[in-house]
């Protein structure tokens, strides 16, 4: 689960992390009370999961509270779906830090990065000169080592006062990241002012959907989402993805899923959804087929192969989800696996298209969704 840049930077303040001072708001007149109560000049920052906001023109300075105001209409106004905006105070900025902490696979331990030219061409840097990019391990049963940030920090030539200031803060990152159970914890930039005190400039937590359970302090809304049957899905637990096609899928299975989504741009049709309801989904057909629908996408196309996930199941599901939805658009069919004769003669006598083999159920999509094109 990502949190927002203000619920991330909330989190770290309770970590002893110094952030700029900030109040959020949902609405222009908010934005300049807000702006009144953290002072002006100010910076606007839109609220969404997402990097790169700056380059979209979504964090903007204000000189005045009005502008403030002016500023949040125009970034909730964009197409982004912005819904609230962090206020907060200006900072000096002397110099620009990249420090986050993620998990190194294959050591199964925690990977401090640190680069003394952060900010938002980071990903740039990383590409054209990665030996800029400073690295230290954690292993988790031991924690923090003196020795390992004596090497990083080292390395990365910060003055005295500000070197002991970072020390603390990849300590108290750390923390943060053991604590909130975090795929990631970032901050990109870490702020040095002129006066060399050091302050998080943005805010990045990744939380691993796994240990929810033990996170009851965030939850999914809709606003970490794009679109309400993003969020449907989420609440559903079936993965889901957005795409701008005509082709909706409906699969069981990830890897099928992906599978037919390679297919489909090797036939020359473009995907609306991606959308897999295998697992412990296959019994959520109704509820796979509304979400679909609810793309504007020219046909839906079900492709599933059940072993456990038995084939006359889902084509039951199928067939009943027909009845009481009243697709307005093609289906194409090819549900294989346990008990597929028994799914095949089901379809057959409910009128729905029935095929065995994926490829012709891709074509046979990508036709429909043409000839729709051309009408």
């Amino acid at each position: 689960m990502k949190l927002f840049e203000y619920q991330a930077k909330e989190v770290f303040a309770e970590q002893g992390i110094t952030v700029p001072r900030g109040v959020v708001a949902d609405s222009p007149e908010a934005a300049r009370q807000a702006a009144r109560d953290v002072g002006v000049p100010c910076m606007v920052k839109a609220q969404l999961l997402r990097g790169g906001r700056g380059k979209l023109g979504l964090v903007k300075r204000a000189a005045t509270a009005d502008e403030a105001a002016r500023l949040t209409a125009d970034i909730m106004a964009s197409s982004y779906g912005v819904r609230k905006v962090l206020v907060e105070a200006c900072a000096h900025i002397a110099q620009e830090v990249y420090l986050s902490i993620s998990m190194e696979p294959v050591s199964a331990k925690a990977m401090v990065m640190l680069c003394p030219s952060g900010g938002v061409e980071i990903e740039e840097l990383a590409r054209t000169a990665p030996e800029k990019i400073l690295k230290g391990y954690i292993a988790l049963e031991e924690g923090v080592s003196g020795r390992m940030l004596d090497k990083l920090l080292g390395a990365a030539g910060f003055s005295a006062p500000v070197e002991a200031q970072m020390r603390t803060l990849i300590e108290r990152l750390y923390q943060t990241f053991r604590q909130y159970d975090a795929e990631l914890a970032e901050i990109n930039p870490v702020f040095v002012t002129p006066e060399e005190t050091v302050v998080a400039g943005d805010g990045k937590l990744i939380i691993d959907d796994n240990s929810m359970f033990r996170q009851p302090r965030f939850e999914k809304t809709r606003e970490h989402y794009a679109s309400d049957m993003e969020f449907e899905a989420a609440k559903q637990g079936i993965p889901y993805i957005q795409f701008d096609g005509d082709i909706s899928l409906m699969c069981a299975g990830a890897g099928l899923t992906t599978a037919v989504y390679d297919l489909i741009n090797y036939e020359g049709g473009k995907v609306a959804n991606y959308l897999e309801f295998g697992g412990p989904h296959y019994t959520k057909a109704e509820t796979a087929m509304r979400i679909c629908l609810e793309n504007r996408s020219s046909v839906i196309l079900i492709v599933t192969f059940g072993t456990i996930a038995r084939a006359d199941v889902i084509a039951e599901g199928v067939i009943k989800a027909c009845e009481k939805l009243r697709p307005d658009r093609p289906l194409v069919t090819c549900i294989r696996g346990t008990n597929e004769e028994e799914a095949h003669a089901a379809l057959k006598a409910a009128g729905l298209e029935c095929l065995t083999d994926t490829e012709e159920a891709v074509r046979r999509a990508v036709a429909y969704a043409k000839e729709a094109k051309s009408r």
